[in-house]
């Protein structure tokens, strides 16, 4: 059902944290860009990519990595088996158009590890 982690996510505080993100990864390591957004970027890691946010209206909490995401087909099967198993949904299935240049449509959903990590289940549908 996995097929493997899709993005890992960053989350900038700061303009200033987000270019120097940028820079870090898509300059320095030669990361090719994927697609960008008003506040955020993928970057193409070749099995997989790097998603950084500027959320300047949110703390970054505990860590600056939101979430990380397995790629998959079965987004609503997967779910169904987590709150079977007792775990939490903390985003139910649904359609999303990225707003992204070009659009990026998706069927995502969060649920909890045991740990309380935050796991997106991302199904691109292009």
């Amino acid at each position: 059902m996995i097929k493997g982690i899709h993005h890992v996510a960053f989350k900038c505080e700061t303009k200033e944290q987000y270019d120097e993100m940028v820079y870090f990864y898509h300059d320095l390591l030669e990361l090719p860009i994927l697609r960008k957004w008003d506040a955020g970027i993928h970057l193409n890691c070749f099995n997989g990519c790097i998603e950084i946010f500027l959320d300047g209206t949110k703390p970054a909490g505990e860590g600056c990595i939101r979430h990380f995401a397995f790629g998959t087909d079965c987004v609503d099967e997967i779910v169904e088996k987590v709150r079977d198993a007792g775990y939490t949904v903390s985003v139910e299935p649904k359609d999303v158009d990225m707003k992204t240049d070009p659009v990026f449509p998706i069927r995502i959903a969060f649920i909890e590890g045991p740990l309380h990590e935050s796991i997106e289940l991302f199904c691109e549908k292009a």
